[in-house]
Order: C-alpha cells, then structure tokens, then sequence
C-alpha cells in the first residue's frame, strides 16, 4: 500500500500539534500540510491533492462542511472529522466521512480511526488499479483494430493522401475540417464526427466539440478548474477543453497512470 499522505485542520494550534504528533509515531503515513482555518484548507487541498484530511468543523470564515461543499475538490479525499461537538455527528456521516473523532479522543480511538481510513484508501486503490488495467486493455484492443488510415486533401488543386498520425489535432469549421500537420493546414470536407468514428480506435483523443486531439501529440495536460484541462502539445500549441469531455480526459490520464 502507498504512503498515505495526510492534511491536519484545525483552528487550534495544541490540536493540530497532538494530531500531526500522533501521525509522525504511525507507520505508512506522513503530514503534508497544517491549516488553521478552512480558507487555508481548500487551498492546500485543491494544490497537494492530500489522500486522508483531519478536520475541524467550527472554524474561522469556512467551517469543514463549507469546505467540503467546494466544487473544485471533487473528488474529495477521505476525511476523518475531528471536534469538540457532537451535534454534527450524523451530518459528517452524510458527507461520507470515513469516522469522527470527538475531543477529547486517546491514542487507541484515533489509531482506530486511522485504521479505518486505511481499510478506506487500500480499498479505493485496488478498485482504481483494476479499472486502470480493464481500460488499458481495452484500449490495446481497440489500437489493434483497423482505423483510417489516410486521408484525402486538396492542395494546389491536387488531391494528395496525408497519414492521419501525422496529424497532430482536428479542428472543425463548420462543414468542413482543418487537419494541422504541423505547420501546414490542410481543409477537409468532412464533419468532425465521421472521421472520428473512422480513425484508429484510441488514438485521438475529443476534448471538445470542435477538436480532436492525436494522443501522440500530447506532451502534458495543465488543470485549469471547473472541469477544464489545457492540453499542451509537443509543437508549442496548447488547446483547451470544455467541460462536456471531462470524462475522456479523465479516463485518458488513468490511461497514463496520472491524476485527473
């Protein structure tokens, strides 16, 4: 099992250090991060991405709920509420949180509840594992079937045949379709959508209405937030996503063995 990579938030000081204390005497975990309200948590939540957050609930500006209530966290990690209040208990449990801790806890309570969010993380990891193996499979039999190989363009009133894996992107414009190869354009009569059912399964990637984007030519993908990605080609291009193909991007960097 991986190293389990924690955030402690809390808003006061002694309860943060008892925490981050106890996690340094546990095996398989390190802190990452302390925050003292919940504006702090979301940010380091949202940059390092923690496995497991031990939260406060009454805080300074966002109480934990708020926090949670962030669209830009999802999906959210395993939280392990901790408080001095026991009225959010079946509140917590609604949001899916992994235990709650209720101060004042000793060490054997809160080795429990950190055992319970290792049961949690093992088992969200193996079902990740066995998806990431079922979809590269599929991919790998969907890459060994037959695709578009070519394609016919009009250059100089010739018709001349340009590999489709030559292609770095398509872009659509209105009836028609630009295939960029590089630094030359070339105009397609064709929808977007019929020479994507058409080519290599696997090979291009849709990001978004207008564009398809060869899996070949992709060097990184930036998330921007709100479901959008920023893809960043090998030849200085960066193309832009829309939210409708959150899914293919997603299921494209599980692909790589990456986060989305």
């Amino acid at each position: 099992m991986k190293v389990i990579r924690a955030l402690v938030v809390d808003d006061e000081p002694l309860a943060r250090a008892r925490i981050v204390k106890l996690l340094e005497q546990a095996e398989g975990v390190i802190c990452i991060g302390e925050c003292k309200n919940g504006r702090e948590a979301l940010r380091q939540m949202r940059d390092y991405q923690p496995d497991l957050v031990f939260l406060d609930i009454e805080m300074p500006d966002l109480n934990g709920f708020d926090v949670l209530q962030q669209e830009e966290l999802k999906p959210l990690p395993f939280i392990i509420f901790v408080t001095a209040y026991d009225q959010y208990a079946l509140k917590a449990f609604d949001v899916h949180a992994v235990d709650y801790l209720l101060k004042p806890y000793d060490d054997d309570r809160f080795g429990q509840a950190l055992d319970h969010a290792r049961e949690q993380i093992q088992t969200r990891e193996n079902a990740e594992l066995h998806q990431k193996m079922v979809h590269m499979l599929k991919q790998h039999e969907a890459q060994s079937a037959p695709g578009l190989q070519f394609l016919e363009v009009k250059d100089k009133g010739r018709t001349l045949e340009i590999n489709v894996l030559d292609v770095q992107h398509f872009e659509a414009d209105g009836n028609y379709l630009i295939a960029h190869t590089g630094s030359r354009r070339h105009l397609i009569r064709q929808t977007l959508q019929s020479v994507a059912d058409a080519l290599p399964a696997g090979q291009f990637l849709r990001i978004h209405r207008s564009l398809l984007v060869n899996t070949n030519a992709i060097e990184r993908v930036q998330y921007d937030g709100n479901n959008q990605y920023t893809l960043h080609l090998r030849n200085g291009e960066a193309l832009a996503s829309s939210r409708g193909y959150k899914t293919e991007i997603h299921q494209y960097l599980e692909a790589r063995g990456e986060d989305a």
